[in-house]
C-alpha cells in the first residue's frame, strides 16, 4: 500500500447487524462472552453458519462449566435482539432448526498456548500468522473516512429501525458503501453513497426519499457532500427478502468491513468467535492500539504495523512499521520502540493482560461484531493513553 498524492477515489463498505454474516459473527461472539463469563481461561474457536431455517454452531471450546451454557438459547436470543422476530421475515428466532457440533480444543494446540506447557515457559501464540494494525488522522476516530462513515450510516439506520418513529418500514438486513475522492492524500469530496436496506413492501420513491434524508444528515458533518454526489438507494428497486432466508451467512466473512475497509491491510484471519489466545484477534487489536497512539502523538499522518507469530512461541517473529511517507521520524526508530516492549509488549500473555481481554469490563465481544472492531472509544484498544510514553522512549533514544 502506498500514499496516493494524486486525485483518486476510494470506496469502503459496511454491513448492518442484520446481514447474514453479521448474524453469525454476533452468535459466535455471544457464545465467547458466555464462556469467558464462566471461565476466564476458556479456549474458544466457535463458528456459526446461518441459512434458510437453520443455525449451526461448530468448532472447538474448552471451558470449565461449559455444560451450563445453552448455545441454542444464545443463538435464538441474538437473532431475536437483532430484530428477526416476525413471521413475515421468514427467518426468525423461533423458527430455525438448531444444530451444535462443538467439541473440545485439540491438546496439541492447547499445550502451545497454556503457560507452563509446550517448549516455552510462558504462553505462546495460539496460531501462526501475520496481523496488521492501522490508524490515520483523517477522522477523529483515527479511522479511514470511507469506512467510518459507512458504519455511521448503517448504525443510524439501525437506530431509526429500532425506534420505528421516522422510518417504520425498515427490516434488519442492510449494506452501505461510501466513495470518497482524495486530493493530495486528503478526503476532498464524497462522490457516491450506496445504501441497500431491507424494507417492507413500500414504494421505492418513498424509500429513496427517506433514506437519502438520513444519509445527508449523517454525512453533513464531513463537509464533503456536494451537488453532484450520487445516491444509490436500493438500486435494484426492491429489497424485501433478506437475512438468512435470502442468503446464507458465515462467521468471519466480513473481515475487511471489520477492520479498515481495504485501506489498511488484513492478515487473513477473522476475529469473531475466537478467544484472545488467538493472536488473529488479540495481536490485531494491539497493533491497532499502537498505531493509533503513534498517529495521535503526531509522529505520522498514517501508520500501519505488521506483527507476525509462530504457534506456541511467545515472542513475535517481526514487527514492521510503515508510515507511507507521512512520518516525521524514521520508521526503524518506531520499530525499535515497539520491539523493546517499553511501551507496548506484543507477547500474547502481555497483550491479554494489558487490554483485559479475558475479563471484559464495560464492553463485550458481541459488541465488536457489528459496525467494526475499531473506531469506538469504549474498547480498550482504542485508548490514547500511551502517547506520552511513546514520546519519552523516543526522546531518550535520541539522546543516547
Amino acid at each position: 500500500m502506498s500514499t496516493l498524492n494524486v486525485d483518486h477515489v476510494f470506496s469502503s463498505e459496511s454491513v448492518g447487524s442484520g446481514h447474514p454474516d453479521k448474524i453469525c459473527d454476533q452468535i459466535s461472539d455471544a457464545i465467547l462472552d458466555a464462556c469467558l463469563a464462566l471461565d476466564s481461561r476458556a479456549r474458544v474457536a466457535c463458528e456459526t453458519i446461518a441459512a434458510y431455517d437453520l443455525v449451526l454452531n461448530a468448532g472447538e471450546i474448552t471451558c470449565a462449566g461449559y455444560e451450563q451454557i445453552d448455545t441454542e438459547a444464545i443463538a435464538r436470543q441474538v437473532v431475536r435482539e437483532i430484530g428477526y422476530d416476525r413471521p413475515e421475515l421468514l427467518f426468525t428466532c423461533d423458527s430455525f432448526q438448531y444444530i451444535n457440533r462443538v467439541h473440545g480444543q485439540s491438546p496439541n494446540i492447547s499445550q502451545g498456548v497454556t503457560t507452563g506447557e509446550g517448549l516455552f515457559a510462558e504462553q505462546g501464540a495460539g496460531d501462526q500468522g501475520m496481523m496488521f494494525g492501522y490508524a490515520t488522522n483523517e477522522t477523529p476516530e483515527f479511522m479511514p473516512l470511507p469506512l467510518m462513515y459507512s458504519h455511521k450510516l448503517l448504525l443510524r439506520l439501525e437506530e431509526e429501525r429500532r425506534s420505528g418513529k421516522r422510518i417504520p418500514y425498515l427490516r434488519p438486513d442492510s449494506k452501505g458503501q461510501l466513495s470518497v475522492r482524495y486530493i493530495d492524500g486528503k478526503p476532498a469530496q464524497i462522490t457516491s453513497v450506496v445504501i441497500s436496506h431491507q424494507t417492507d413492501e413500500i414504494p421505492h420513491e418513498q424509500i429513496y426519499r427517506d433514506i437519502k434524508a438520513i444519509a445527508e444528515e449523517v454525512l453533513a458533518p464531513t463537509g464533503l457532500l456536494c451537488a453532484d454526489t450520487d445516491y444509490y438507494i436500493n438500486p435494484t428497486g426492491a429489497f424485501i427478502l433478506g437475512g438468512a432466508f435470502a442468503d446464507s451467512g458465515l462467521t468471519g466473512r466480513k473481515i475487511i468491513v471489520d477492520t479498515y475497509g481495504g485501506v489498511g491491510r488484513h492478515g487473513g484471519g477473522c476475529f469473531s468467535g475466537k478467544d484472545p489466545s488467538k493472536v488473529d484477534r488479540s495481536a490485531a487489536y494491539y497493533a491497532r492500539y499502537a498505531a493509533k497512539n503513534i498517529v495521535a502523538a503526531g509522529l505520522a499522518d498514517k501508520c500501519e504495523i505488521q506483527v507476525a507469530y509462530a504457534i506456541g512461541v511467545p515472542i513475535p517473529l517481526n514487527i514492521n512499521v510503515s508510515t507511507f511517507g507521512t512520518g516525521n521520524i524514521d520508521e526503524t526508530e518506531l520499530e525499535k520502540m515497539l520491539a523493546s516492549g517499553k511501551v507496548f509488549d506484543f507477547r500474547p500473555a502481555a497483550i491479554i493482560a494489558d487490554l483485559g481481554l479475558m475479563t471484559p469490563q464495560g464492553w463485550s465481544y458481541r459488541e465488536t461484531a457489528s459496525y467494526g472492531h475499531f473506531g469506538r472509544p469504549h474498547f480498550p484498544w482504542e485508548k490514547l493513553d500511551r502517547v506520552a510514553a511513546i514520546e519519552a522512549v523516543l526522546s531518550a533514544t535520541a539522546k543516547a
